[in-house]
C-alpha cells in the first residue's frame, strides 16, 4: 500500500478530462495535477522543446513525492514518453495515444476519423500505431485547429467555437466515418458541441480517458502501489503559469467553470 499521490501532467486544462476519470475510478487515490499553462498549446512546438518541458514537469511531480506519473497529453506522449521512461526508469509512467485500435476494430463503415494536434498526427508513434491497426480501414486525420485555445479560454459554448468544431467534424462525417477519435485530452471538453454536430447520425465519439484509468488501476495493483482502502484522498494543483491559472485549473477540475 502506498498513499502517495499519482501525478498527472498536461500542457494545460486538457488532462483534467483524464483527472476526472481517475478520480471516478480510484476514489481512494490522491491526485496531484500539473497543468503547464505557460507553454500551452504544445501542438506546434518543436519536439525538442516539448521534451524539455515534459522533463521539467515529471521532475517536479516526482519531487513532490508522486508514486506514478500520467502524461495526460497526447502531444507530450508522442514527443517524450520514451525519453521520460528511460530517464525515470524507477517510476511507472503512463502515456496516451489516440484510440485508433478500438476505433478500427469497431468501425462498421470502414472509415474512422482522428482529430488531434498537428504534432501528434505527424509523430512516429502515431504513424506506427496507425500502420499496425488500421487493417484496411480508411483513417481520416484532421487537426483540431483552435480547439485547445477554446478550452483554455473557457469558450466551449461560444458560437465561434461551435462554428470551428463544425468545420472540423462535419467533413469527417460526410466522408463516411462512423467513429471519431478525440486524440487530444482537451477535446473531450468539447464533447457537447461535437455531439450537436453529430446530431442523430450514428457516429461514435471516443477518447482515451477511460482506457488510461484502467491502465493506471492495473499498474497500481501490479506494483502494489494502491492507496489504503478508505484513504482520505487529496487533490492538489500546480502550474508553470501564475496563481490565477492554478485556481482556474482547480475550478475546471470540479466543474465550477
Amino acid at each position: 500500500m502506498n498513499n502517495s499521490p499519482i501525478g498527472i501532467y498536461d500542457s494545460g486544462f486538457g488532462g483534467l478530462s483524464v483527472w476526472r476519470e481517475l478520480r471516478r475510478e480510484l476514489p481512494d487515490e490522491s491526485l496531484l495535477y500539473l497543468g503547464d499553462g505557460k507553454n500551452c498549446p504544445y501542438g506546434s512546438l518543436p519536439e525538442e522543446r516539448i521534451r524539455e518541458v515534459a522533463d521539467e514537469a515529471v521532475a517536479t511531480l516526482l519531487a513532490q513525492g508522486c508514486k506514478m506519473v500520467v502524461v495526460a497529453c497526447n502531444t507530450a506522449t508522442s514527443a517524450a514518453i520514451e525519453f521520460l521512461r528511460d530517464k525515470y526508469h524507477n517510476v511507472p509512467i503512463v502515456g496516451l495515444e489516440p484510440a485508433v485500435k478500438p476505433a478500427c476494430e469497431r468501425s462498421r463503415t470502414g472509415v474512422v476519423g482522428v482529430v488531434a494536434t498537428e504534432r501528434s498526427l505527424e509523430s512516429e508513434k502515431f504513424l506506427n500505431t496507425l500502420a499496425r491497426y488500421n487493417n484496411g480501414v480508411r483513417v481520416i486525420r484532421q487537426v483540431g485547429r483552435g480547439f485547445v485555445e477554446a478550452v483554455e479560454a473557457n469558450e466551449e459554448s461560444l458560437p465561434t467555437t461551435r462554428e470551428l468544431v463544425h468545420s472540423v467534424i462535419e467533413p469527417i462525417i460526410e466522408q463516411g466515418a462512423d467513429i471519431i477519435v478525440l486524440g487530444c485530452t482537451h477535446y473531450p471538453f468539447l464533447r457537447e458541441v461535437i455531439n450537436d454536430v453529430v446530431g442523430e447520425r450514428e457516429v461514435e465519439i471516443i477518447d482515451s480517458g477511460e482506457a488510461v484509468a484502467k491502465r493506471v488501476e492495473y499498474l497500481l495493483d501490479e506494483l502494489n502501489l494502491r492507496a489504503e482502502n478508505g484513504a482520505s484522498a487529496e487533490y492538489r494543483f500546480m502550474t508553470f503559469a501564475d496563481e490565477e491559472y492554478k485556481e482556474r485549473l482547480r475550478r475546471k477540475a470540479f466543474g465550477e467553470i
